[in-house]
C-alpha cells in the first residue's frame, strides 16, 4: 500500500464495524476522529466517561479485564476490525503498578483476543511498545511493569494468530508526541506547560536517545496496519527511524516557545534500563505501506501550538 493510497483507507471500511478500544486515550481519541470522518460505523470504549460530543461515534463505558464486559460488547457488536489501544500508559518503575498494568495491559488484551476468537473478526491491531523487551531476546528483562505487561500481552497475540489464526498485527509504536496528550508529565507537555508558566522544567540527564513519532502518523500507521494483507501474527514498527535525544528535543521546545528559561537538567534521576531502540521504518514500509511523513519541528512547532490556544481558553 502507498502512502498516497493511505487517503482512501477509511472508506474501504463503509458498511462496517469498526472498534476502538481506549478511545478516550491520546491516540485513540485521535483514531475515531480519523474514522468519523471516512463515514463509517465506529464505535468506541473507555473505562471513563465517554465525552459529550456531538460526533456520531457509538461510545460504550466498560472495563475490558472484565472478561463479561468483553463477552456482551463483542457479542453485540460483532465488529470487522478491531483496534486496541484500552491501556494503564505508565513508564515508572515502582511496584505498585504491577497490579494495575497487569489488569489494564494484559488481562483486558487476553480477554479480548479470547473472545474475538470465538467471534471471529477480519483484523484486530494490538497496540504494543518500544519499552518491549526484542522478541528474539528471549533472556531478556522487561524494563517495567508497563514492559512486562505489553511484552506479556504480544506473546499472547502471536500464540492466538499461530494456534487459532487469529487475525491480529501487533503495531510497536515508538514514542508518540502531539497536540490532545492529556497525561500532562510526559515529557512533551510537562516542558511545553513549564515554559509557557515561566516555570524551569525540571528534568532527569536528557541524555537518553528516543525515536519520536508524531499522534497524526502514528494513526495512520494503524489504519495502514488494518487494511495491510499478510501481516498477520506480525510485530510492525511505528517509529520515525531516528534517535534524538531529550536535550536536542527540549531545545527545540525552548527556541519555539522563545522562553530565556533555562531547563533544570539532572533534577530528576534517570531511570533504570530505560530503552533505546530505534523503529525499522524500511521494513515497516514494506510491510505495510507506511512512513512518517511529519518531521520532528513540525510536530513539535504543531504541538506548542496547540497548547498555546488550550492554555489561553483556559486563562
Amino acid at each position: 500500500m502507498q502512502r498516497e493510497e493511505l487517503k482512501d483507507v477509511v472508506h474501504k471500511w463503509r458498511g462496517q464495524k469498526i472498534l476502538v478500544t481506549g478511545a478516550s486515550g491520546f491516540i485513540g481519541s485521535h483514531l475515531c476522529r480519523r474514522l468519523y470522518h471516512g463515514d463509517i460505523e465506529v464505535h468506541a470504549v473507555s473505562r471513563r466517561k465517554p465525552p459529550d460530543d456531538q460526533t456520531p461515534i457509538n461510545w460504550w463505558q466498560g472495563d475490558l479485564a472484565e472478561l463479561e464486559t468483553v463477552q456482551n460488547l463483542l457479542t453485540e457488536l460483532k465488529p470487522d476490525v478491531i483496534f486496541h489501544l484500552a491501556s494503564h500508559v505508565v513508564g515508572a518503575r515502582e511496584v505498585n503498578l504491577v497490579m494495575p498494568t497487569f489488569y489494564s495491559n494484559l488481562m483486558s488484551t487476553v480477554n479480548l483476543l479470547t473472545v474475538a476468537e470465538q467471534i471471529g473478526c477480519r483484523r484486530i491491531v494490538l497496540s504494543g511498545s518500544l519499552e518491549e523487551p526484542a522478541q528474539d531476546d528471549h533472556e531478556a528483562i522487561p524494563c517495567s511493569p508497563y514492559a512486562a505487561a505489553k511484552w506479556a500481552g504480544s506473546a499472547y497475540a502471536r500464540m492466538f494468530h499461530a494456534l487459532y489464526h487469529l487475525p491480529v498485527v501487533i503495531l510497536r509504536v515508538f514514542m508518540v508526541y502531539g497536540p490532545g496528550e492529556r497525561h500532562l508529565q510526559k515529557l512533551v507537555p510537562h516542558v511545553i506547560l513549564a515554559l509557557l508558566r515561566g516555570e524551569s522544567p525540571k528534568l532527569s540527564s536528557g541524555k537518553r536517545e528516543v525515536d519520536w513519532v508524531y499522534v497524526e502518523d502514528v494513526v495512520e500507521g494503524f489504519l495502514a496496519a488494518g487494511q495491510a494483507e499478510d501481516v498477520g501474527g506480525q510485530t510492525i514498527d511505528i517509529g520515525s527511524g531516528a534517535l534524538v535525544s531529550i536535550r536536542t528535543v527540549v531545545g527545540h521546545l525552548n527556541r519555539m516557545i522563545n522562553s530565556q528559561i533555562e531547563p533544570c537538567f539532572n533534577a530528576l534521576p534517570d531511570r533504570p534500563f530505560e530503552q533505546v531502540r530505534v523503529a525499522d521504518i524500511a521494513k515497516t514500509q514494506a510491510m505495510i505501506g507506511w512512513k512518517p511523513k511529519t518531521t520532528l519541528e513540525e510536530g513539535l512547532r504543531r504541538t506548542v501550538h496547540w497548547y498555546k490556544q488550550m492554555t489561553s481558553a483556559e486563562g
